[in-house]
This record gives C-alpha cells, structure tokens and sequence, in this order.
C-alpha cells in the first residue's frame, strides 16, 4: 500500500500526472456554446446568399 502524500508536497510531474487522471471527458457532448440565431435582426449573409442564388 503506498503512502499518502499530499497534494500540495508531490512533485510537478506526479501533480499533472494526476490532474490528467482526474479530469473527465466530454464525451458526445460539445462544449462550444451554441446561440440560436435571432430572426428578427438583419442578417447581410441570408438575403446576400438569396441573390447569389437566383
């Protein structure tokens, strides 16, 4: 059985080592934030890509 060390005492190395396993992982879940955008507001983009198209 190893001995406790703590967290603050371990080296820089055993630290990230164990930073790196206690982090969780995102899975299918994006963590970029995603805004809807607002209709009511101009948009140049939609009614530029409408004449393009026409």
């Amino acid at each position: 059985m190893e001995k406790f060390i703590p967290f603050e005492k371990l080296s820089k190395k055993k630290q990230k080592e164990l930073n790196r396993m206690r982090r969780g992982d995102w899975g299918t879940v994006n963590p970029a934030t995603q805004v809807v955008p607002d209709k009511k507001k101009y948009s140049r983009k939609q009614k530029h890509k409408e004449t393009l198209c026409a």
